[in-house]
C-alpha cells in the first residue's frame, strides 16, 4: 500500500510513503478509525483475525485503517468500513469527532449512532474474525484482560484504574475516549 505523506501540520508534500517502510524524518501518514454506537449506548467492536501482523484476535473499535494514496479522511473511512464489515454509510456530512496525533501520523476518529444487526455484516477475512456489541464495562474487562488493543499495548507502564479518561490519557489508541465523548456530551451532533 501506498498512502500520501503529510507534514506535521497535517499538510500534503505531494509525497508518498510506503506500507511497512520507515517513514522518513517529518513525513506524516492518515489513519482512520470509526465506533459505531447503537440507540442505547453499546459500541459495535471486532476481532482481529489471528493473520494480522499486529495484535492478532484482539478486539478494536469498530473498524480502522490507514487512507490510501489520494483519499481524503472521509473517503477512506467509507471504504474501510465497507471493505472490513460491508457498512455502507455516506460520510459526506460526518467529520471526526476527535484527531490523535501518533509517532507516524494523524487519527481521525468518528463517532456514529446507528443499530446494525449483526446478522448483517460481512467480514473481510483477512481483517476481521468475529463483531459484537459491548458496554463500556465491557470494554473496560477486556482492556484489564488484555483482549482490547489499547494503548497499554503500546505503553506497557500505563494501567486502568478507573473509568474516567481522556484523549490525553489515552495516548496513541483514544478508544476509550470515544465513549467519553459519546457518553459525555448531549450527542445532539451524532443524530
Amino acid at each position: 500500500e501506498t498512502w500520501d505523506a503529510y507534514d506535521v501540520d497535517r499538510i500534503p508534500t505531494g509525497k508518498s510513503v510506503i506500507r511497512g517502510a520507515k517513514h522518513p524524518e517529518g513525513l506524516y501518514h492518515m489513519v482512520v478509525h470509526i465506533a459505531i454506537f447503537s440507540t442505547d449506548g453499546r459500541l459495535l467492536i471486532q476481532q482481529r483475525c489471528t493473520q494480522k501482523a499486529t495484535f492478532p484476535e484482539k478486539w478494536d473499535v469498530t473498524v480502522g485503517g490507514s487512507a490510501l494514496s489520494g483519499e481524503t479522511s472521509r473517503q477512506a473511512m467509507h471504504r474501510e468500513l465497507r471493505e472490513e464489515l460491508g457498512i455502507d454509510i455516506d460520510f459526506s456530512d460526518i467529520r471526526p469527532r476527535l484527531t490523535a496525533n501518533f509517532e507516524d501520523g494523524f487519527d481521525d476518529y468518528y463517532i456514529v449512532v446507528k443499530d446494525i444487526a449483526l446478522s448483517s455484516l460481512r467480514f473481510q477475512a483477512e481483517e476481521v474474525m468475529d463483531a459484537r456489541w459491548v458496554t463500556l464495562d465491557e470494554v473496560m474487562s477486556m482492556i484489564d484482560s488484555g483482549a482490547f488493543v489499547f494503548c497499554g499495548a503500546y505503553s506497557p507502564k500505563l494501567k486502568v484504574t478507573d473509568r474516567h479518561f481522556r484523549a490525553d490519557r489515552v495516548g496513541q489508541r483514544p478508544s476509550i475516549a470515544l465513549f467519553d465523548i459519546y457518553y459525555n456530551t448531549s450527542c445532539s451532533f451524532l443524530k
